[in-house]
């Protein structure tokens, strides 16, 4: 490796809040004779082939970052499965309230006898004891629930006909009629303004459907489900979704939220979890079999942040949503142990799947990869493609564990994990985990275990503070290139209020270059968590925050971005010279084939800018086009403002250029010049 552990000198300073032009980047001929700080990029030298699908996301439901978020759906608590193990105040009708309309009189109550599906046990019974204009529920989803004008959006619901009239003693001609019901959108002032016609009849199960066309836009609409006689219904999976979603997809998801995902072209996702993966307690991990099929038939749960999860966005929309952006779908399961700071006991709360049920467990695992690369007519294969999939999904990686305790409980049962799909399935490359942190017992345990399984890939996670990356430019150089590559899962730079500053975003720049450069054995890396509910937030920092109708990403949500779309597949050697001591400056020159770009990476965390020459001399030619993307702000605690303008956006400039020229970089940026 030839980039040496210097950091920069300043010789200039930019002052302005904004981009330079490239004319003002480019030095002049006076200026020159200050420029001693060079990259200077060996063209002729061997390239090393590097990681094509390094930068990805990973998704996590924390934050209400499925129900509530990226899923669509805009109805909370749909199937009356809320409880207060999931929050002490919660219940089967929160967030449902009791709608009596002129002369109405009802109640509700709670059914278990004959569910739609043994998964989704709760539901529903409507008592109408007086018709009135109509007795009924209302929900104001996840806050609110916006709607346009002109839109449409599916009402739907299960329902059956528990009886007619009176409960007791009615009439033999009301027991024979449909129970006549309307589902409607109200706005905040109480006007209907969209409305649908449905009867009830029969006690089978059914589900009805209509498409709402609000008449008038609003932002806080209250869907409205009503009785017009007097009677008892059955209710259930009472669902409001905008027929506009992300790529069309039925059961889908929010559109400017998953587009916003999209757009930082990830190469790979990492789902469903994160710590959601091994939950907290050892029965009560995420089972990807209960989130696949029918919507109906999905087994809710809470999850280990604390709220229910419906699981509407389950392992299908995932594998889907990959397909859609083009990502590598790397679904995580759960290595057989619970987290160790399970069940309220931080560090000691690791328990085991006892080993008679692991054969059962590691079926499990296995029908996993048969549901996503089995044939349409195998037994899993065949429910992926009832759900309108029939061809393979391709899936190549499987995570195994997550930030677990390395003991001997967690190592017998992931060895039997690995041992049975690298039996069954040895094209499926297993990631291995070595615990939460860059460092300690359970990294050292993880990567001594990881050589003696002899894993491919090893995830590592880190939340640390912004100068880590700059203190670890050269972490990656001396991994072992005979040992397993690495999947940085989880990381991002935590300042001590864990705001979204430009500092944290150019230091995870600066980490950003120096996995790249080692990208030969730096196969993945994503930052953590992806998305938060604004008034929902458990966990912060966070790349994409988002409300009931706006989607406000950080400043390290841009960095993430232009990493992506200005990737490479090999690494071209460069050595920097004449840096001082101590100053904050990082690099990266890749080559990508596909447009024939050298393209150069210059990241300066300090508060100053830094002239520096570019050297490319060793190139036969001696004019090169450029185009350059410049991220900068001069505040390093700078950050995004909820309905405000970034505080930075990259600003693009293009020319030419010589083989050896001057620039400068401003401070607190990024600078990428792609020289062709």
């Amino acid at each position: 490796m030839t980039y040496p552990a210097l950091r920069p000198r300043f010789f200039s300073r930019i002052r302005s809040l904004f981009r330079p032009s490239l004319a003002a980047a480019l030095l002049t001929s006076s200026q020159i004779a200050a420029a001693a700080v060079e990259l200077k990029v060996d063209l002729k030298a061997e390239k090393k082939a590097i990681s094509t699908d390094l930068v990805g996301i990973f998704y996590e439901d924390l934050n209400y970052a499925a129900d509530g978020g990226l899923y669509a759906e805009l109805i909370q608590n749909r199937s009356f499965e809320y409880s207060a193990t999931e929050q002490a105040s919660w219940g089967p009708f929160s967030f449902w309230d009791l709608v009596e309309s002129e002369g109405g009189k009802g109640r509700l109550g709670l059914g278990n006898a004959r569910p739609v599906h043994v998964n989704n046990p709760h539901y529903l019974l409507l008592n109408v004891e007086a018709a009135g204009v109509g007795v009924g529920i209302a929900n104001e989803g996840f806050d609110q629930i916006p709607v346009e004008a002109g839109e449409a959006y599916e009402a739907s619901f299960w329902a059956y006909q528990a009886y007619m009239g009176r409960k007791w003693g009615g009439a033999q001609e009301e027991e024979e009629q449909p129970m006549p019901m309307l589902a409607r959108l109200e706005n905040e002032a109480g006007e209907v303004i969209a409305e649908a016609e449905f009867l009830i009849a029969g006690r089978e199960w059914t589900q009805h459907s209509a498409t709402l066309v609000p008449i008038k836009s609003t932002d806080k609409a209250r869907f409205v489900l009503l009785a017009q006689k007097a009677g008892g219904v059955a209710i259930d999976m009472v669902s409001l979704f905008p027929h506009d979603t992300f790529s069309g997809r039925k059961n889908g998801l929010r559109k400017d939220l998953a587009q916003s995902i999209a757009d930082l072209e990830p190469k790979f996702m990492r789902f469903p979890g994160g710590c959601l993966v091994h939950g907290q307690g050892i029965h009560q991990y995420y089972d990807w079999k209960d989130s696949v099929g029918p919507v109906e038939q999905r087994k809710a749960f809470r999850n280990s942040w604390g709220y229910h999860q419906t699981l509407g966005l389950g392992y299908f929309e995932y594998f889907q949503f990959c397909e859609d952006m083009g990502a590598i779908p790397i679904p995580v399961v759960s290595a057989g142990v619970c987290c160790q700071h399970a069940g309220d006991s931080p560090n000691r709360g690791q328990e085991g799947l006892p080993l008679d049920e692991m054969p059962d467990y590691i079926d499990d695992v296995l029908d996993l990869i048969e549901w996503a690369n089995g044939p349409a007519d195998s037994e899993w294969g065949a429910v992926r493609a009832a759900a309108g999939h029939p061809e393979p999904f391709g899936l190549k990686y499987l995570g195994v564990g997550n930030e677990d305790a390395i003991t001997s409980i967690f190592k017998v049962r992931f060895k039997m994990i690995r041992d049975a799909i690298a039996k069954r399935h040895p094209e499926i490359v297993v990631v291995g985990t070595v615990g939460p942190f860059a460092s300690g017992e359970d990294y050292d345990n993880g990567w001594e275990f990881s050589r003696e399984l002899d894993l491919d890939i090893i995830d590592e996670h880190y939340y640390v503070e912004p100068n880590w990356f700059w203190e670890n430019q050269q972490r990656y150089d001396a991994y072992d290139r005979e040992s397993a590559e690495v999947y940085i899962g989880e990381y991002a730079a935590h300042e001590p209020d864990r705001a979204n500053t430009m500092r944290s975003a150019i230091a995870e720049a600066a980490g950003l270059v120096s996995f790249e450069r080692n990208a030969d054995i730096v196969r993945f890396a994503s930052y953590a968590p992806l998305l938060s509910r604004r008034g929902h937030t458990q966990w912060r920092p966070d790349l994409i925050y988002f409300d009931a109708t706006e989607v406000y990403p950080s400043l390290n949500y841009e960095v993430q971005r232009l990493f992506s779309v200005n990737a490479g597949d090999f690494a071209l050697p460069f050595r920097v010279s004449g840096l001082a001591e101590g100053k904050k400056l990082a690099a990266s020159v890749v080559h990508d084939s596909e447009s024939a770009d050298t393209i150069v990476k210059v990241v300066n965390g300090e508060s100053e800018a830094i002239s520096a020459t570019i050297d490319l001399s060793s190139a036969a030619q001696r004019q090169f086009r450029m185009r350059a993307i410049i991220f900068a702000h001069e505040v390093a605690s700078a950050v995004n403002r909820d309905g405000e303008a970034p505080v930075a956006v990259p600003e693009e400039e293009s020319g030419s250029v010589g083989s050896r020229f001057d620039r400068s970089f401003p401070a607190n940026s990024l600078t990428i010049l792609r020289l062709r």
